[in-house]
C-alpha cells in the first residue's frame, strides 16, 4: 500500500528544503529547492519550447555530480536571472563546488512563460527575478505554500488557473519519492468541462477533492483544449517540475527517474509535451535513506515517480487562489 509522507510535500525527502518568493502585482515568482548536502541530479526535457540554465552539466557523462539547489521561475527568459540571486544566497552560506579557494554554487534553473496573465510587467530596466531568487533560497524550509505561490503564482492552464503543486509517497521499501511542479500547461488538468482531475486514479487521502473520475466520461472528455485562442498567446506555457527521492542513485539512474516522471505529465494533463510547452523535469537523489534500489525496485520507483507527479499537478491546480486581474477562474470557483 502507498501512503503519503508526513507533509505530503517534496520536503518529505530528507535533505531537501523549499522556499518561495513572489510578487502578486507582477503575478509571478520563484521557487528554490535547496539540497543539503548537495544531491545527485539529472534532467529530462520533453517539451518543444524549454528555457533553462546549467542543464548541460547534468548529463551523466559530465564532471559535476551534484547540485546545491534547483530553481523554478516565472518570467520566461527574464526569469533565468533568478539563478543568479539563488547563487548569491548560497555563496553567502558558504555553499558551492570547490575550485581552489573559490566556491561556485551549482544551480540548474528552468523557467515558464507567465508574461500574459494580467500582471503588471512594467518593472523598469531590470526584471525582479534575481532578488526573488535570493529570497526564495533564504526562505527555504520543510514547509511551504502551494497553489498561487512561488513559480506557480501566475500560472494558467487551458481551463483554469494553474499553480505550484507538491506531493510525496512512501514506498513499502521505505524509500520516499517527492514531486514539486509549477503547472502552466497549454492543455488542461481537468476532464472536459468538469471539475474532475485526470490524475484522479492516483489520488491519496482526498488531497485534491476526492471527486474521482466522472462516470460516465463526458462526451467532451477527449476534446483538445488549449490555452487562449490566438497563436501568439497560445505560446504562453510550460510545466516545470522536480522529482526527488532519498534513494541512492547514480546520475544515469536519476536521468531514468526524470524520464519515468514525465509519464505523470501525460496522466495529469491533456495534451502534454506539445511544441508550445517547455515541459521539463529535474531529478534529485539525496541518498539519505542509504537504500540502493535493485532493478526490480527501480520499476516501482519509476511508476511511483509518475503517480506522485500526477498528484502534484492536480494539487497545484486545486490549491490555486483567486487574485486581482485574473484572466481565468480558479478550480475552486468551478461549479
Amino acid at each position: 500500500m502507498m501512503r503519503t509522507g508526513p507533509l505530503n510535500l517534496i520536503a518529505d525527502v530528507a535533505g531537501l528544503t523549499v522556499g518561495n518568493a513572489e510578487d502578486h502585482r507582477l503575478k509571478s515568482g520563484v521557487t528554490a529547492i535547496v539540497c543539503d548536502p548537495p544531491a545527485t541530479a539529472a534532467v529530462q526535457v520533453l517539451g518543444g519550447a524549454p528555457g533553462t540554465r546549467e542543464t548541460d552539466l547534468l548529463d551523466p557523462h559530465n564532471t559535476v555530480q551534484t547540485v546545491d539547489a534547483l530553481v523554478l521561475s516565472g518570467g520566461s527568459a527574464f526569469g533565468l536571472d533568478a539563478a543568479s540571486g539563488a547563487q548569491a544566497a548560497l555563496r553567502e552560506m558558504g555553499r558551492g563546488f570547490a575550485v581552489g579557494p573559490h566556491r561556485i554554487p551549482i544551480v540548474p534553473t528552468a523557467i515558464l512563460f507567465d508574461l500574459i496573465n494580467g500582471g503588471d510587467k512594467d518593472w523598469g530596466r531590470y526584471p525582479p527575478y534575481r532578488e526573488l531568487g535570493f529570497e526564495a533560497v533564504r526562505r527555504a524550509g520543510p514547509s511551504f505554500a502551494t497553489g498561487t505561490a512561488g513559480a506557480g503564482t501566475g500560472a494558467l492552464t487551458a481551463t483554469v488557473k494553474g499553480g505550484l503543486g507538491s506531493a510525496s509517497t512512501v514506498l513499502p521499501s521505505g524509500i520516499t519519492i517527492g514531486a514539486l511542479v509549477a503547472v502552466n500547461a497549454l492543455g488542461s488538468a481537468t476532464v472536459g468541462d468538469s471539475r474532475h482531475f485526470w490524475s484522479a486514479p492516483f489520488e491519496l487521502d482526498g488531497e485534491f477533492g476526492a471527486l474521482g473520475l466522472p462516470h460516465p466520461l463526458p462526451a467532451d472528455a477527449a476534446d483538445i483544449r488549449i490555452k487562449f485562442r490566438d497563436r501568439q498567446s497560445a505560446a504562453a506555457n510550460t510545466t516545470i517540475a522536480v522529482i526527488a527521492t532519498d534513494a541512492v542513485l547514480t546520475k544515469a539512474e536519476a536521468k531514468r527517474l526524470a524520464i519515468a516522471a514525465h509519464d505523470g505529465f501525460s496522466r495529469a494533463l491533456w495534451p502534454a509535451h506539445t511544441p508550445l510547452d517547455g515541459d521539463l523535469i529535474f531529478a534529485l537523489a539525496t541518498g539519505a535513506s542509504g537504500k540502493t534500489p535493485t532493478l526490480e525496485d527501480f520499476i516501482d520507483l519509476g511508476a511511483v515517480a509518475a503517480s506522485t507527479m500526477a498528484r502534484a499537478i492536480a494539487r497545484g491546480v486545486h490549491d490555486a487562489a483567486p487574485a486581482e486581474n485574473d484572466l481565468m477562474p480558479c478550480w475552486s470557483q468551478l461549479r
